[in-house]
């Protein structure tokens, strides 16, 4: 199987797999406990159905919009996601340049293999750096410092992440750094001789924003987790998020908001921006799908900040869904890390494009030219799941009616 047999990014999954190392696809795929939320993300989807119009004049397609300051050519952007150089050897670079190429945003993560400096030289595209909060308060103001002297156009806060989530499936492949593999996942490593070349052909594995600070105890290899729970400052209040919108000023985004409470409060301290996300699945599992929580949020900020449903889109028609409910933009994560895994750079440009003309296939079909035009009378709940769509069914959706009702957060 080749990337060119890859129609959808179920297909690229299915590459990742046979690829990648089994510990550390599943690093990748993986969530937190039982993966509910993790599931849930994507088949929330399927809760509600696409109401198209006909007769509609669609000559004129434009599926452009306007996010984090940028006007970008599809409402879809990268996700930041850590240690790209773990699934594939050119790494960020390689989801960087594809995303340039298809003209939206790039988000570089904190825990990338590659610097900030790097990254925001590599192309003209629009970044977005995503930061944390650390203990050492300094190193967050020097990450500020060095993602606007780079010629970041936005900067991204994660606040879901207090402390890592139980990632099971990585206590059980041994998929902690330096690794404690079992047997299985050793003989996983042998057998996929052309990552294991790549990796230790190409350069050495660092977290690159972190290599020249000791404060940040950088220097030693430790797990992803141990540094979440050594370094993120599990402490932080609104007022450290006031104050890094501060430092910034500019197009700011909060990322990990799941209550309509607190998109609210983010609104009000300045941020421009509200991912609305669960980390994925992988931090709290129990959670609620970040669509089914999109429109209590987006009626709550009420255009007064954008809206990106971060969290399981895996088709176009998962994107007009969000867009209708709510959001401004999708961003994902999982979306390219799995093309990323199956064939570098050329993958995620595939699987982009191919999600691009999902988007707008399902634009033409849904009699949609903008999509602005996009809102919840093109919406319906699925008649075979009502009630699991979000507990509040109105006399008119009973009947058939294209409302759908309110998400109760």
């Amino acid at each position: 199987m080749s990337i060119e047999q890859c129609y959808n990014l179920d297909d690229f999954r299915k590459l990742a797999r046979r690829r990648l190392p089994s510990p550390l696809f599943h690093f990748m795929d993986g969530g937190a406990d039982d993966e509910t939320t993790l599931r849930g993300n994507t088949s929330a989807f399927d809760a509600c159905q696409l109401l198209p119009s006909t007769l509609a004049d669609i000559s004129d397609l434009d599926i452009s919009t306007t996010v984090l300051g940028h006007k970008i050519d599809w409402p879809v952007i990268m996700a930041p996601t850590g240690i790209n150089r773990l699934f594939h050897h050119e790494g960020e670079r390689a989801v960087a340049r594809a995303a340039a190429k298809s003209g939206t945003i790039y988000s570089l993560s904190t825990m990338s293999n590659v610097s900030i400096e790097e990254i925001g030289a590599l192309t003209t595209g629009p970044k977005c750096f995503q930061i944390y909060i650390h203990r050492d308060r300094g190193l967050t103001r020097e990450f500020v410092q060095r993602t606007k002297a780079a010629g970041f156009d936005s900067l991204c806060l994660t606040v879901d992440t207090l402390v890592a989530g139980n990632r099971e499936r990585d206590l059980k492949t041994g998929m902690i750094m330096p690794p404690k593999l079992t047997l299985k996942s050793l003989a996983s490593f042998a057998t996929h001789w052309r990552w294991a070349y790549n990796y230790l052909t190409s350069e050495k594995f660092e977290l690159a924003n972190l290599t020249n600070n000791q404060r940040a105890g950088a220097e030693k290899l430790i797990s992803v987790i141990d540094y979440v729970n050594s370094q993120f400052d599990p402490s932080i209040t609104w007022a450290d998020a006031e104050e890094l919108i501060a430092q910034w000023d500019g197009p700011f985004a909060v990322k990990g908001i799941m209550t309509a409470a607190d998109a609210k409060r983010a609104v009000d301290i300045g941020a421009t921006a509200i991912l609305v996300s669960n980390h994925g699945g992988r931090q709290l599992d129990g959670a609620p799908s970040a669509f089914e929580c999109l429109a209590d949020i987006a009626d709550a900020v009420g255009g007064k900040a954008d809206i990106i449903l971060d969290g399981g889109i895996r088709r176009g028609s998962h994107v007009l869904k969000a867009l209708a409910m709510g959001a401004d933009a999708c961003s994902i994560g999982r979306g390219y890390l799995y093309p990323l895994a199956a064939g570098g750079e050329a993958g995620v440009t595939r699987a982009l494009s191919q999600l691009r003309a999902e988007i707008e296939r399902d634009m033409i079909l849904m009699g949609c030219d903008r999509v602005a035009k996009l809102d919840r009378s093109k919406l319906r709940a699925s008649g075979l799941d009502v009630q699991g769509f979000g507990g509040q069914v109105t006399a008119q959706l009973q009947n058939n009616s294209a409302i759908l009702p309110r998400v109760v957060a």
